[in-house]
């Protein structure tokens, strides 16, 4: 799982040291995406062979116990040649080829990964901040120039509207973000289902 623990100064240097077009390299396959899902829950070095289980059960959506062999072996091949490899050029994983086992590295502990996954006709959150900033911006000016329907509310009013509006909003942002951090929960953000 990942550190809760402050990182040391010589790991949080090793997550300084990674760009942003390293980590956007990273993130850019759904594969990588998902062993550093896995690796983040992981308590302890994780055999190959289990890590493309489950990558291959959360591709094909089915439980881990359904995969097959001949569906795993594609995802165990190209974990070994390439994902594994470019983790490991970064240093946010160790692969140990003799023990055929991977574990993450302090790197990886120490790199918080949120992927915001927009499904179907829903904005993302950058845009519903511009929103509420818009409309909180028309009440206000609404109530300073006396528009009917918000002449009856005084300034303290509305502006506990506002403040109300993006505490509530800042605590949906919250529970949301949390949801969709690499590691947090059972499976990868961008396959579960919306509650």
């Amino acid at each position: 799982m990942g550190s809760t623990t402050a990182p040391t100064a010589e790991s949080r240097s090793e997550v300084d040291d990674l760009s942003e077009d390293d980590v956007f390299e990273m993130l850019s396959n759904r594969r990588r995406r998902f062993v550093i899902h896995a690796l983040k829950r992981a308590e302890e070095p994780v055999d190959v062979s289990e890590l493309s289980t489950h990558v291959t059960a959360w591709e094909r959506g089915v439980d881990p116990d359904a995969v097959k062999y001949e569906d795993r072996r594609n995802v165990y091949s190209t974990l070994q040649r390439i994902h594994l490899p470019k983790l490991e050029e970064k240093n946010v994983v160790r692969v140990d080829e003799e023990a055929n086992l991977v574990e993450p590295t302090p790197t990886l502990d120490d790199l918080d990964v949120y992927i915001e996954v927009l499904r179907g006709r829903e904005i993302p959150w950058s845009l519903y901040y511009f929103g509420l900033a818009v409309l909180a911006g028309l009440v206000l000016v609404g109530v300073a120039v006396g528009v009917p329907g918000l002449a009856a509310l005084d300034g303290t009013t509305a502006a506990v509207f506002v403040v109300t509006a993006f505490t509530v909003s800042a605590l949906l942002h919250y529970h949301y973000g949390e949801r969709a951090r690499l590691g947090n929960l059972e499976e990868p953000p961008e396959i579960r289902k919306r509650e």
